[in-house]
């Protein structure tokens, strides 16, 4: 990959189901080990588009470039192998099971035949502590008892032992206390220090300006602005988001 080419690029991406036209020819490049906020009004097509990053849905026309290639995108396992893994608010953890089962869950350490407890414990202690996650009480303990930040946190260090280069994250901070969400804030800056790209899907405006890097915003399917933070505040991006354009700013895409 060429210094300075994006990570991922979707060039001309279109989606179409029946006579719905979810996304419009979509031009959105995703930078290497920043933080990108897709925001837009609800329709506009942000769940289409990370969906279609992750291969549950491929798209109808276009092309999605990775690391500078062209890249097939078929099904979520296709995303994984490139590097990609997507965080959905339901977050598929396993209630019943405890936080080294829920991040070694389909990926479990095996030692002569049996699963090796003691080597998933230490990776799972030192991957929790590298992204800073001090508030759980015991690595043992069921995801059931988490609070919605720590879910989150072991969602995200999932993520991490996969070694991810793209970290999609759909509402992360949705029905999360302040506490919790400055927890999962201070979790994406982390994960960006570390050099993870991260794609954050919000509504929270705030949010979106206290972490990311830079803004795409998707208008009825499609991307009508895209640029690095300083190009936008808040109401610019209001603006883009409820009418597709902004008098107030250059156009930042």
């Amino acid at each position: 990959m060429a210094e300075g080419a994006p990570l991922l690029e979707l060039r001309g991406v279109s989606k179409v189901f029946g006579a719905v036209q979810a996304l419009n020819k979509v031009d959105l490049s995703v930078p290497p080990g920043k933080v990108t906020a897709l925001v837009g009004d609800n329709g506009a097509g942000k769940s289409v588009t990370i969906k279609t990053i992750s291969g549950l849905w491929p798209p109808t026309e276009g092309q999605i470039l990775w690391e500078g290639a062209p890249a097939h995108i078929h099904s979520p396992n296709d995303a994984e192998a490139l590097g990609i893994t997507t965080i959905y608010q339901d977050l598929a953890l396993c209630d019943n099971l405890d936080i080294v089962q829920n991040m070694f869950l389909g990926h479990e350490k095996l030692r002569f035949g049996l699963l090796d407890e003691s080597a998933m414990e230490i990776e799972a202690r030192k991957t929790l502590a590298d992204l800073h996650v001090t508030t759980v009480r015991s690595i043992r303990q069921p995801v059931a008892s988490l609070s919605g930040g720590q879910r989150q946190s072991v969602a995200v260090a999932k993520a991490v032992m996969s070694a991810a280069k793209l970290v999609i994250m759909d509402e992360p901070t949705a029905a999360l206390g302040v506490a919790q969400t400055a927890q999962v804030l201070d979790l994406i800056e982390r994960l960006s220090s570390q050099g993870t790209a991260v794609m954050v899907v919000s509504h929270n405006l705030n949010d979106v300006f206290a972490v990311a890097d830079q803004i795409s915003v998707l208008y009825l399917g499609r991307l009508v602005a895209q640029g690095p933070v300083s190009d936008f505040d808040p109401q610019v991006v209001v603006d883009y988001m409820t009418t597709g354009q902004s008098t107030r700013t250059e156009d930042a895409g």
